[in-house]
């Protein structure tokens, strides 16, 4: 049995504790590592509904914390060590937080979230850490600020301190700022410390203001992998952010109270098109329009409009492939064939693009035939055979502890 508090103090229902429970044996290999008792943190990985590369220019986004999870098995320490093994990277790593240097390796991650800690003083013993998790490496659905966020729990309860989740998900964001090298938006963190069972978050990324939309019940989040990532993804990723940089200096020189892309109209933009290049043009149209597709699909997530849902994703995959310019073949390919799919609500690549996932809302009953029909067919048009992940818009992180540990354990500040 397990226990978990929900945000805000609300209870967690039975569904969830069954989705909740961590694998069976993470405890006792934890004893088996380290000789302790440990407690349990946990985060989820995320979903992006729609909203790709608005974060980062204060615009919308619409994720949704997914049941696809980083475990963390952990226990305070008496120094400022972290000790700890990744059973997905096969690795035991020890680093001392006094003076903790990048080594440009996955464990920049969790070594980077404690030096945040520990600038903020809520760090003052280090931990040890066994770390499992089930949200699937590069393929776009936040693996890394799992990790993060999961992590930064834990060494919280470590040292008996708390922070607000929002307050949380800034300072994952900035460890991986700051310390990995990664410039990330907000959005990963947020959904993983604020997710909440059956819901998705409408975030504004400037305020960081948010509202839960509920998913209908009957809409399945489906993830397909299309298991390529071409190498110009991380060089590509930072030149748009540059180009968007461009336009939004070169907009606001002629349009007043404009701080950021998601100030300005499509209108303006139009009037204002001499300023700037065709390219520059076309990122800035991407943006402005996606971040006014959130705000729809909004809506028709909360009337349950499934016909303005396909439509709005396939704008969103049309705008990013054209205007953005970060999609790829394989991308491409694989939204046609999940359009072409029986009970498919809409379809659109995720994330930074050039390879990586899909996000497809699919009507419960159809997924099984979904899952099968689209691994054949794109294994037929690709030669590979894609991951397909099924999930639904799940709880955020938190503390989880064993029985016997009640009343050490709590899960959310």
């Amino acid at each position: 049995m397990i226990f978990m508090t929900g945000p805000w103090g609300r209870g967690v229902d039975s569904d969830t504790m069954i989705r909740m429970q961590p694998p069976k044996d993470l405890v006792s290999k934890f004893k088996k590592r380290f000789a302790d008792e440990p407690f349990i943190a946990q985060a989820p990985g995320r979903v992006n509904i729609i909203g790709e590369h608005t974060d980062y220019n204060e615009g919308f986004v619409l994720p949704a914390a997914i049941n696809l999870r980083c475990w963390i098995a952990a226990s305070p320490r008496k120094d400022t060590s972290l000790i700890f093994q990744s059973e997905n990277m096969g690795d035991k790593v020890s680093r001392n937080i006094d003076g903790a240097q990048p080594l440009h390796d996955w464990s920049d991650y969790p070594v980077g979230v404690a030096a945040q800690l520990r600038e903020s003083g809520a760090f003052g013993c280090g931990a040890n850490l066994y770390i499992r998790g089930d949200v699937p490496l590069g393929a776009g659905m936040s693996s890394s600020a799992a990790i993060e966020v999961a992590t930064a729990y834990a060494l919280l309860h470590a040292n008996g301190a708390t922070l607000e989740p929002t307050a949380i998900a800034q300072l994952c964001q900035r460890a991986e700022n700051v310390f990995v090298g990664a410039n990330c938006g907000i959005m990963d963190q947020f959904a993983a410390c604020h997710g909440e069972d059956g819901k998705a978050l409408f975030l504004d990324c400037r305020s960081f203001e948010f509202k839960t939309v509920a998913v209908p019940e009957h809409i399945r989040l489906v993830v397909c992998n299309t298991m390529v990532k071409h190498e110009l993804s991380g060089g590509e990723y930072n030149l748009r952010r540059r180009q968007c940089e461009q336009g939004l200096y070169a907009l606001a020189g002629a349009l007043p109270n404009v701080s950021a892309l998601r100030d300005v109209t499509i209108a303006e933009l139009e009037r204002n098109r001499g300023l700037i290049s065709d390219t520059v043009y076309r990122r800035c149209l991407h943006v402005i329009s996606e971040n006014e597709r959130v705000k729809q699909m909004v809506a028709a997530l909360e009337t349950a409009d499934t016909s303005t849902m396909s439509q709005l994703m396939a704008d969103s995959h049309r705008s990013l492939r054209a205007d953005f310019e970060v999609s790829c073949a394989e991308l491409d390919v694989m939204v046609d064939i999940a359009r072409e799919q029986k009970g498919v609500f809409g379809s659109r690549m995720m994330g930074g693009g050039f390879g990586g996932c899909t996000v497809n809302l699919v009507e419960s009953n159809s997924v099984s035939k979904f899952e099968h029909d689209v691994s054949a067919a794109y294994h037929s048009a690709t030669g590979i055979k894609p991951d397909i992940y099924v999930s639904l818009a799940s709880e955020g992180a938190g503390i989880v502890a064993a029985e016997s540990q009640k009343t050490a354990g709590s899960a959310r500040p």
